[in-house]
C-alpha cells in the first residue's frame, strides 16, 4: 500500500518532487475520446492556466509539466525562503486567493481595526496558511478541486 504524500515529502532530502494527478472512471482530461468522439482539448488550457496562476499564489515554483489524455506531471519545487519571507498581509491575500478565509481575516484584508487579541489569533491562523501555501498537498488540492474561476472541477481526479 502507497504512502501519503505528507510522509514523503522531506524538504530535508529534497525540495524537488514529481506530482501525477490522473483521472479515473474513464474520464478524459484532454484530448479525444475514440470511443464517443468528444473532443476535449479545450481543458488543456483552462490545466496550464490554472497551473500557472496558483504558481503565482503558493511558494512552489513550476519546474517542468505535462498535460496528457488522461493524467498531468508536474514537479514542483518548494521554495521555503520565500514563504518565510511574506508578511501577514501577503499570506492573508495569498489564501484569499484559494480560499475564503475566515471573518477575522477578512476584516484584515479590508483593512479593519484589530484588537490586540484579533491581531495575535490572525498571526496563529496565518502560520498555518503559510505552511499549507508552501504544502504540494494542497497545491495539489487546489488545483483538482478548486471552485475557482478556471476549476476544473467534476473531471473526475483522485
Amino acid at each position: 500500500m502507497g504512502l501519503p504524500r505528507k510522509s514523503l515529502i522531506s524538504l530535508e532530502a529534497t525540495p524537488y518532487y514529481h506530482c501525477v494527478s490522473r483521472c479515473v472512471r474513464r474520464a478524459f482530461l484532454c484530448g479525444r475520446d475514440e470511443r464517443t468522439g468528444r473532443s476535449f482539448e479545450h481543458r488543456r488550457q483552462w490545466i496550464e492556466d490554472w497551473l500557472m496562476e496558483l504558481a503565482k499564489v503558493f511558494a512552489l515554483d513550476i519546474c517542468a509539466y505535462a498535460v496528457m489524455s488522461n493524467h498531468y506531471h508536474v514537479v514542483l519545487h518548494i521554495n521555503a525562503a520565500q514563504a518565510e519571507a511574506w508578511t501577514l498581509r501577503e499570506v492573508v491575500d495569498r489564501w484569499h486567493q484559494v480560499c475564503k478565509g475566515s471573518s477575522l481575516s477578512q476584516r484584515f484584508a479590508r483593512n479593519e481595526a484589530l484588537h490586540a487579541a484579533e491581531l495575535a489569533r490572525l498571526e496563529e491562523v496565518a502560520t498555518e496558511w503559510r505552511a499549507r501555501l508552501m504544502d504540494i498537498c494542497w497545491f495539489m488540492r487546489v488545483l483538482n478541486f478548486s471552485n475557482g474561476y478556471r476549476s476544473i472541477r467534476g473531471i473526475g481526479f483522485i
